[in-house]
């Protein structure tokens, strides 16, 4: 079995929103039924045409689900291109669900920094999971998509179910290091979808339901690549946790600044260029791709976001390119604002995560200084995330007329 080099990542994911736009174009013609036939298979990385592999463009929002839904149904029908839609809409419900419920977050953050010091303190715990985080468990499935992880940058999301609940249930490994692990290699890690996917997997999102990884089902939709028979446990029990999690509203954001303002692009939405009713005096980058971990993040993510980053201000019209990757953040703003003589920052909203925990702590010190912040949310985000309060059943049943407003608006 071949191995896939750090090359093939990097051709495979180009930081560019041509890039992205290409992979949609090549990718809408498979959104139907043989999306809705074979997207469970993962057959290795040189036979996904099963799959969108979107992503790490959608994570950075090089390219919008908005815009993804629509070139789609361009192509396909809405009932052929049902399933791959719903699929889009998953990444708006999670996103949706962690601003409602803002401290599933903040607890696994806390979770995190525990276990991470266990590591250090319990011989055994540092043993396994290093053999976890090596690829050498033992368990042919699990390893190669370690290495697959670490030198490509992604998994199909069925790989990530399965190594997730080995995680979790055969190598009793706490979850939070193993959501740890993704978000630190994964392209597209992005906060929502890893953190409660990973819930979801451990029985802690739909309380009492957990998910098992059975040897048949990875032999059948690995195509016989794998098959652990006898290497993974049946005692698959729903983790459970003793705090309630209590829905907050998500915050309000203002209407778009009409005055001259200083746009700050993150590597959350490197599109919100192209939102704007009115442009900018100068445009600045916001990274925060090495908050999502303690740990060091893997090259690749912090590559593409960076790229990520770069093609929005180019396709901004900015000659000098500046991008602010400090914890002195909100200084960086204010000298940003001032060098072009505003006292307006406009950015895009900053979901639960990095970004805006970033922007929670600047915020102060803005004010101080005499800026005015406008946060710009996307009418996308506002009629998906009411919908995103309970499990996903309820948003579901909301696609067709999310989609009819989506088609109004266009």
């Amino acid at each position: 079995m071949s191995e896939v080099t750090q090359s093939d990542s990097s051709t495979e994911f180009v930081a560019t929103r041509e890039a992205g736009l290409k992979r949609l174009d090549e990718f809408a013609p498979w959104s139907g039924d043989n999306y809705s036939t074979n997207r469970n298979y993962d057959s290795g990385q040189k036979r996904s045409h099963n799959v969108s592999r979107l992503s790490p463009w959608l994570r950075h929002r090089l390219v919008t689900e908005q815009e993804v839904i629509s070139r789609v149904l361009k192509e396909q029908s809405a009932e052929s291109a049902e399933k791959y839609i719903q699929e889009v809409f998953w990444r708006g419900y999670f996103k949706g669900y962690l601003e409602h419920y803002p401290s599933l977050w903040s607890k696994y953050q806390q979770e995190l920094a525990v276990q991470q010091q266990c590591i250090h303190s319990n011989a055994q715990l540092n043993s396994d999971y290093h053999a976890a985080t090596r690829g050498l468990t033992g368990i042919d499935c699990f390893d190669f998509w370690v290495e697959e992880l670490r030198t490509t940058g992604y998994l199909h999301n069925h790989a990530r179910m399965w190594f997730a609940s080995i995680w979790i249930f055969t190598l009793r490994l706490p979850w939070s290091l193993g959501a740890d692990f993704f978000l630190r290699y994964l392209i597209d890690g992005d906060p929502a979808s890893n953190t409660l996917s990973w819930r979801w997997v451990a029985g802690l999102h739909t309380k009492g339901k957990c998910y098992e990884a059975r040897a048949s089902n990875i032999a059948k939709y690995t195509n016989g690549r794998f098959n652990p028979k006898g290497k993974l446990t049946s005692n698959v029990v729903a983790l459970e946790e003793k705090e309630e999690h209590h829905r907050i509203p998500p915050r309000m954001v203002r209407a778009q600044p009409k005055d001259d303002f200083l746009l700050v692009v993150t590597e959350d939405d490197s599109c919100v260029y192209d939102s704007l009713r009115y442009k900018p005096v100068n445009v600045v980058g916001l990274l925060s791709t090495r908050k999502r971990s303690p740990l060091k993040v893997a090259n690749a993510v912090l590559d593409f976001a960076a790229e990520a980053i770069s093609d929005s201000l180019h396709r901004a019209g900015v000659t000098t390119k500046e991008v602010i990757d400090s914890d002195s953040f909100a200084e960086d703003i204010v000298n940003a604002a001032k060098s072009c003589g505003v006292k307006t920052v406009c950015i895009s909203y900053a979901n639960v995560g990095p970004t805006a925990d970033q922007l929670s702590l600047a915020k102060k010190s803005l004010q101080n200084a005499g800026i005015v912040l406008h946060e710009v949310q996307r009418n996308y985000d506002s009629l998906v995330w009411p919908h995103a309060t309970r499990g996903y059943f309820s948003l579901k049943k909301k696609i067709p007329q999310i989609l009819a407003k989506l088609e109004d608006e266009s």
